[in-house]
């Protein structure tokens, strides 16, 4: 029984591992591809790098809450709840698009 228990969390776990190893690496490989331009070229990559990883980790919040709340409702059996929980994220997700798409420019102007 222990074996299959550990089993189960190892299936689980590798793709979360996976998945927090390969953020990282979507900027290595921008910049070893840039790398053979110009300085200025690079430095675009590096800011959009930190851009990217700014708000992949910062809004994480929503996604880990998610899978929580969501994983919660699954394991009750209660498809309503859960079917709630996914709405309420993605809703919440779509305000923050709008809120960062009609704010962009007076948010880059101020930089």
């Amino acid at each position: 029984m222990k074996d299959s228990i550990s089993g189960k969390i190892l299936g689980l776990a590798i793709p979360n591992i996976i998945t927090n190893i390969s953020v990282p690496l979507l900027s290595s490989v921008d910049t070893a591809l840039m790398g053979q331009l110009s300085a200025a070229h690079l430095g675009a990559v590096g800011l959009g790098s930190m851009i990217f990883n700014f708000l992949y980790w910062n809004f994480g919040f929503l996604r880990m809450g998610t899978v929580g709340m969501t994983a919660q409702a699954f394991g009750a059996g209660d498809e309503s709840r859960m079917i709630h929980t996914l709405m309420r994220a993605l809703l919440l997700s779509l305000v923050i698009a709008a809120f960062l798409l009609i704010f962009s420019v007076p948010i880059r102007k101020g930089m």
